[in-house]
């Protein structure tokens, strides 16, 4: 058979398509991964037309033996892929049809590649989606063990890279994991967009054939059919919920690694990483570096530009189907590769990594991380807060000319700012840290109760 002649749409042309098209429109390279959703797709929808008495019981049965061999010479790495073969889709067809004659050539009857491929990719994001629930499970409990362990590590807490005032490290390490909570809902919600089998939908118009549309969708695993044979062909809005999770993931993961970044560097020196997630550098023999970090870093946006371009390939575009979808699987494909590389770099990294308390506690008590519990001190005495505010933000000024932190003010700084007399509390990083005894606050027994309301969370994804 010529290549020509292999094409599943090659009788209404005459001539072959020229070179450069024809290496613009293969796709192979890029979805032949898609080959076991292919052929589980192409052995339902075999069975069900056989069922169904649209094709003869022994020709679904040849296709599917024939599918199954096809499926071992791919698992092998036996399968020989031919010039002609556009795409996954035709190569396992064109095979099929090599050892199994007509009844090959009988399988694509009541479908056509626009609901194949696209029930062939709901598939692969869906086994994909539940794979990486897993590794974010991962993630967040080693986020979890860490905060438990260091549960009474006080630390700075920054805003705008300044101190601002003191925090359990636990607390600090926690706001990741409800971050992480939060993509394991939009991830769950993108596999539930990827719920509905579109096979059965056609080019755009549904099949002329009496088939079982449920029969297909429940051996798949879906959890029902698409409703509009034109919305299902022309839609990728699964695709779309799943790369909008992973940007989010790695916005998430990106502040992450830029914590992790910073608390090693020898100004913090917070942390100590891990020899395996770190390297050292070609010339400077003393280097560690938080290369991990950085990488996860500097994934965001790479993943928002996966999203980004998927909505740029859909925008626009009319019902149904469009060769421009054929696109979707770089950008799905991409960033989900980017994930599965990031998730479990990032577990190892977390995981591993030794927190310096000692640093932590120091850098908590210097400068003027009270301020606001002063202020707060002031107005249970009876001030205003704005007034409280103006008067503690001038002794942090006065103490700041000379030097010194709250702490070390004398009774003479706290004249100047028009203080004296008043009763100054305990202005330690504990206290300061126990003051906030609310829901969502740093005191020792809600972040308790925080640890164990997201470990419970996390144990039950």
């Amino acid at each position: 058979m010529s290549d020509d002649a292999s094409r599943l749409w090659g009788g209404r042309f005459e001539g072959s398509p020229a070179e450069a098209f024809d290496a613009l429109n293969a796709s192979l390279p890029v979805d032949q991964r898609l080959w076991r959703e292919d052929i589980r797709g192409s052995r339902a929808h075999a069975r069900m037309l056989g069922a169904q008495g649209i094709i003869p019981p022994d020709d679904a049965a040849a296709i599917d033996a024939g599918l199954a061999q096809v499926e071992a010479e791919l698992a092998a790495g036996e399968f020989a892929f031919q010039p002609g073969d556009e795409d996954i889709h035709t190569a396992v067809e064109r095979r099929l049809t090599e050892i199994a004659g007509d009844a090959g050539r009988r399988l694509h009857t009541g479908r056509s590649r626009n609901d194949q491929v696209i029930t062939d990719t709901l598939l692969w994001l869906k086994g994909r989606g539940e794979a990486q629930a897993g590794a974010l499970k991962d993630l967040a409990q080693a986020i979890i063990g860490q905060a438990r362990a260091n549960l009474d590590v006080v630390m700075p807490g920054y805003t705008h890279l300044q101190r601002a005032q003191p925090v359990r490290l636990a607390h600090h390490l926690l706001a990741y994991a409800w971050m992480l909570d939060r993509d394991h809902r939009r991830l769950l919600f993108a596999m539930e967009s990827a719920g509905e089998s579109p096979l059965g939908s056609g080019a755009l118009a549904g099949s002329g054939f009496a088939i079982d549309r449920q029969a297909t969708a429940s051996e798949l695993g879906f959890t029902g059919i698409s409703p509009n044979s034109m919305d299902a062909v022309g839609s990728r809005d699964a695709l779309v919920d799943y790369l909008a999770f992973a940007a989010q993931l790695g916005v998430h993961l990106s502040r992450l690694g830029a914590e992790f970044v910073w608390w090693s560097s020898d100004e913090a020196g917070f942390v100590e990483l891990d020899d395996a997630y770190a390297s050292g550098s070609s010339m400077l023999p003393q280097k560690k570096n938080p290369d991990a970090a950085e990488l996860a870093r500097a994934k965001a946006p790479r993943l928002a530009a996966d999203l980004s371009g998927l909505l740029g390939a859909l925008s626009g575009l009319p019902l149904a189907y469009n060769k421009d979808l054929q696109d979707d699987k770089h950008y799905l494909f991409d960033a989900a590769d980017t994930i599965d590389l990031l998730l479990p770099a990032m577990t190892g990294m977390v995981a591993t990594a030794r927190f310096q308390a000692d640093a932590m506690a120091a850098a908590a008590e210097q400068g003027f991380l009270a301020a606001t519990d002063l202020a707060d001190a002031l107005v249970r005495q009876g001030w205003p807060f704005r007034r409280a505010h103006e008067a503690v933000g001038a002794l942090v000024k006065t103490c700041a000319d000379r030097g010194v932190g709250l702490a070390d003010a004398t009774t003479d700084d706290l004249a100047a700012a028009g203080l004296d007399g008043v009763e100054v509390p305990d202005l330690t990083a504990e206290a300061s840290v126990e003051a906030k005894d609310v829901p969502g606050g740093t005191a020792r027994a809600r972040v308790v109760a925080q640890l164990d309301d997201i470990e419970q969370r996390v144990e039950a994804w």
